[in-house]
């Protein structure tokens, strides 16, 4: 089996594109992958460090003024004739894309050329590349009942996103030995993704001096670029606040923590479901049709999940909001309970039959 994998832009679409090849990989010795991106965003640097083959496109978002968003259009149709020679000289079964500008061209080339096609949507709110490519791919799979209601019922499926595969088959750690704390204190964490948020981490700041939760030990990951600031100006703070740069061992952190304050982001919902956990939602208001937010609410809907908009974050309300439930073990449970229900443990395999489904190779 030959399989373009086509991820761009960002590790959001990234890291879930190689889950998924990585999976096929153990089911099937022979398989071949292409993957295709930007000419110099995350994948172009990551992808190859994996060992797998690449082929970067030139290619842009249609944003900016109307002539940049002209100039753009050119590079995009540029694309697909780029595209259409990489197919000719790979030959693929299967294409599949993860979304990111760069997806469109490959996948459109290979429907004109009649080859099956696979979109995956990791969001709740439809990304515009999907959007152009609904109508063309043979099939979609998704992750979020929103999604599934605004896709053609008749080829879309609810699998999920690959990376709770991994997560939810990673051998785990106790938090407790990661950092060296009390087995018989709770965990509180707070991490805003790998980068941080300067926003929130001066609320946090100013919080995590005032919040009084017993037994509780909180580690407060800043991100790199904040981590110094923020580790000088809390220098004085109480010795249960932990202030790191970032999170080592996140699967481990999230599974076996009492509660996880963070981002609304497609991979980090799809990893605390796979594995249950306990987590306050602060969703970036900063993305794309602010798809964090319907993504929160997705879970926060269905008592999975507590949601707390940044709009609405200050010391007193954070405060609160953690203690309200890292206080009350029936909530933890439920929450925990819920977001087991909804997760996706077999993203992984269950596209991969649907790969085999489409190619009749069942």
């Amino acid at each position: 089996m030959k399989i373009i994998v086509s991820a761009g832009g960002t590790g959001g679409h990234l890291y879930p594109a190689l889950a998924l090849v990585e999976y096929i990989e153990k089911q099937d010795k022979d398989a071949k992958f292409l993957f295709v991106g930007t000419t110099d965003r995350i994948e172009s640097k990551i992808v190859p460090q994996k060992g797998y083959d690449y082929v970067g496109l030139h290619v842009k978002g249609l944003v900016g003024n109307p002539l940049q968003k002209a100039k753009n259009a050119l590079i995009f149709v540029n694309s697909l004739r780029q595209s259409k020679k990489v197919l000719k000289k790979f030959q693929p079964d299967i294409v599949i894309g993860f979304g990111g500008y760069p997806s469109a061209s490959i996948v459109l080339a290979a429907e004109r050329m009649g080859i099956k096609t696979i979109i995956h949507e990791q969001n709740s709110i439809i990304g515009l590349t999907n959007k152009i490519l609904i109508k063309k791919v043979d099939s979609i799979v998704c992750c979020y009942e929103k999604a599934l209601n605004e896709f053609p019922k008749e080829k879309t499926y609810l699998l999920g996103n690959p990376r709770a595969s991994v997560i939810a088959n990673t051998s785990l750690r106790d938090v407790h030995d990661i950092y060296g704390i009390d087995k018989n204190k709770k965990v509180l964490v707070i991490v805003m993704g790998s980068l941080g948020s300067a926003t929130v981490n001066n609320v946090m700041k100013e919080a995590l001096k005032k919040i009084d939760l017993k037994d509780t030990e909180i580690l407060f990951a800043t991100g790199n670029q904040d981590y110094k600031r923020i580790q000088f100006e809390m220098k004085d703070v109480s010795s249960s606040v932990h202030v790191l740069p970032y999170i080592e061992d996140m699967p481990s952190v999230l599974a076996t923590s009492d509660l996880i304050v963070t981002r609304g982001g497609a991979t980090t919902l799809a990893e605390i479901t796979a594995i249950g956990a306990a987590s306050i939602i602060i969703p970036s208001p900063y993305v794309v049709a602010n798809h964090q937010e319907y993504n929160a609410r997705e879970l926060s809907e269905k008592q999975a999940a507590q949601l707390l908009l940044e709009k609405d974050l200050d010391i007193d309300r954070f405060i609160s909001v953690v203690s309200d439930v890292l206080n009350n073990p029936i909530k933890l449970d439920v929450l925990k309970t819920n977001a087991r229900l909804l997760g996706k443990p077999n993203a992984c395999e269950d596209m991969y039959r649907l790969i085999l489904k489409l190619l009749e190779r069942k």
